[in-house]
């Protein structure tokens, strides 16, 4: 089958369009044919050698929608399912194996194309509104990165469920229309929003602040977040961690959480099911949706991975398997 390898880390010139074996599956496992993956930002992380240290050659990828090919004795899937995916090796490739609490049937009214721009960004949106951030119709939240795929998704969630100030951050000034349109009522530049949060707020601030850049971004964030707030930190695409004080928060009575969709499907994939379906089916009925920004064929990863590296994109970058 086809697929994309990585023997080394580097820019996109290392991202290899070969031909592997087809994987097979073990217990409680699913091979999948798939349709189209998606492009995360940790898949540029990964490739650069900033997650850690990994096996080589490797598959790069998190997330797939296709077709259930082969399924272990007793599973509950059966070939034919069409499905989402975590697959355990990497999802760029013509044919993925996962475990099977972590595949998701989708109904024949949502396509392939759309199902692929939701596995990763959607499920960790409602998990970040709902379970980590705990957010209420009355709330003030900043969503930093609002016109990247979890971004986007944050917004249209904080709308659909109702809350009451929603504010966006970009690093363009091109895309404040973009997320304006989403459902944000304001959107600011990463060197304004602090000030911008507080002038809007009476200088009460913000009640949470969603954070997946880190850096300067965490610690300006704390400069607008409200008595009893929360940052929820779930990510550092600016390649620099947060300078935290634990003084910042107990006088404040404010809260740090901390959150990773990567840790939860390997340690409590049991709690992805229940998210998956309620974001599937806001997806099939186009109560939201995610603008798919380009689809590349696989063989043109590389590409992909230079326009994601650009940031010169609104929405989901997908490939075509």
């Amino acid at each position: 089958m086809k697929a994309i390898i990585q023997k080394e880390y580097g820019s996109a010139d290392v991202l290899s369009y070969t031909e592997i074996d087809l994987p097979k599956i073990g217990e409680n496992e699913v091979l999948i044919k798939a349709k189209f993956t998606s492009v995360n930002y940790a898949d540029i992380k990964k490739r650069l050698g900033n997650k850690g240290q990994d096996k080589f050659p490797f598959l790069l990828g998190l997330d797939i929608a296709g077709v259930v090919e082969e399924a272990a004795d007793g599973s509950m899937f059966s070939k034919g399912d069409r499905v989402i995916a975590f697959p355990k090796n990497g999802s760029y490739a013509e044919y993925v194996v996962a475990d099977q609490r972590l595949v998701f049937k989708i109904p024949d009214t949502l396509s392939f194309k759309k199902a692929a721009t939701l596995p990763t960004v959607a499920i960790l949106s409602y998990m970040l509104l709902h379970e980590i951030g705990q957010v209420k119709e009355t709330d003030t939240i900043v969503i930093h990165s609002a016109a990247g795929g979890v971004g986007s998704t944050l917004v249209q969630l904080a709308k659909l469920a109702g809350v009451k100030t929603i504010i966006g951050t970009v690093g363009q000034v091109e895309k404040v229309n973009y997320v304006k349109h989403l459902g944000a009522q304001y959107v600011f530049t990463y060197e304004e929003f602090a000030e911008e949060v507080l002038k809007l707020t009476d200088h009460k601030g913000a009640t949470v602040i969603f954070d997946s850049v880190a850096g300067d971004v965490s610690r300006r964030s704390l400069e607008c977040l409200g008595l009893y707030g929360t940052l929820v930190q779930f990510g550092n695409s600016s390649g620099k961690a947060g300078a935290l004080k634990t003084s910042d928060f107990h006088s404040s009575c404010r809260n740090l959480k901390g959150f990773s969709l990567g840790t939860t499907r390997k340690h409590a994939p049991e709690r992805l099911a229940p998210v998956a379906e309620e974001v599937i089916d806001l997806f099939a009925k186009d109560r939201i949706s995610l603008k798919v920004a380009k689809v590349f064929p696989l063989s043109k990863v590389a590409e992909a991975h230079r326009l994601i590296e650009s940031r010169n994109y609104e929405g989901k970058v997908i490939i075509k398997i």
